[in-house]
């Protein structure tokens, strides 16, 4: 299965901060303070120099916000610098396009190459596309995790390339709560890319060709029934369970032109025995799976995952 902020690769991806309020937080020494604060999220990514955390500080401080967290991360010998910070603000003392001036400032000052902020309950939720295998498991934790609020994502369309009839759960699911689903078949000699691309035009995250992935220009990220770089391609399970492995897992990443080969954002695994089967293989595989691809598409909107070197991740 995979998402678009890019959609997945084969045709085969709460915030809830702690579980804090922040509804009566009030500014330390600060009694006019409003008694309903905002929570932002800020991720930098620029040259290393002297003074960019203390420049980040300052620019939150001075409009009235109080960081609740902040991490950091200069790989040695780089010149480069990462950070994510966690904050509260008075949305009435610090408007939110004042924010994005703020920190447009700040990317100018350190010639940034990425400085994203967002604030959950005043800005869109990311729109996603799934196109999803003949395998449900992945498909049916994703819906019922959005429906439960746990993913801050609205779902534009389900695209798969195995039919599902109308009596089956997911289609019921997909109905009822609004949601379209388009089966598009596809054969080696025509993949429908350019209908894909007409559906996922408007989200904000396919093996696809090179030209879909520069067309369509967002995130894809795919969850793979494997410890990638092993057992790439089809059938992974099969291809551990004959290589008589005692460690399965799975993965999401991000996709590229090359197959099962972008940066990873998660890994997960499961000890296995020689008393495992095929079917219990594919059992606790499917259930990595699920785990796995949740995580990664939390983080990926917590703000959580930026790109490191050519095929890596930071991953806050």
């Amino acid at each position: 299965m995979t998402f678009t902020r890019r959609v997945s690769s084969c045709f085969s991806q709460f915030l809830g901060f702690a579980n804090r309020s922040f509804n009566s937080y009030k500014l330390p020494g600060d009694p006019s303070s409003s008694p309903s604060l905002t929570y932002g999220i800020h991720i930098f990514h620029c040259p290393d120099e002297v003074g960019i955390v203390a420049k980040l500080s300052e620019c939150i401080a001075s409009r009235g916000g109080n960081i609740l967290g902040a991490d950091v991360f200069v790989p040695q010998n780089k010149n480069v610098f990462y950070s994510r910070s966690e904050f509260v603000f008075d949305p009435v003392r610090w408007r939110r396009k004042q924010m994005d001036e703020d920190f447009l400032k700040l990317s100018s000052m350190f010639s940034a190459i990425r400085s994203v902020v967002r604030v959950p309950a005043l800005d869109p939720k990311f729109k996603i596309a799934v196109l999803a295998s003949k395998q449900d498991h992945c498909l049916v934790d994703l819906l019922y995790g959005w429906q439960e609020g746990r993913l801050p994502v609205d779902i534009t369309c389900v695209i798969s390339n195995h039919h599902r009839g109308p009596n089956n759960n997911v289609m019921h699911f997909l109905e009822r709560n609004g949601i379209p689903y388009h089966y598009l078949h596809t054969t080696e000699e025509n993949k429908r890319e350019s209908e894909i691309l007409e559906l996922v035009l408007n989200t904000d995250f396919l093996v696809l060709s090179g030209q879909f992935l520069r067309t369509y220009g967002k995130d894809v990220i795919n969850i793979h029934h494997g410890l990638l770089p092993s057992f790439k391609g089809g059938n992974p399970c099969k291809q551990a369970f004959d290589a008589g492995v005692k460690l399965i897992g799975a993965t999401s990443h991000f996709v590229t032109e090359e197959l099962d080969s972008g940066p990873i954002i998660e890994q997960m695994v499961e000890r296995v025995s020689h008393k495992d089967n095929l079917q219990s293989f594919l059992q606790k595989s499917e259930n990595l799976e699920k785990q796995c691809l949740a995580k990664a598409l939390r983080w990926y909107c917590e703000l959580r995952v930026l790109p490191y070197e050519e095929n890596r991740t930071v991953v806050f």
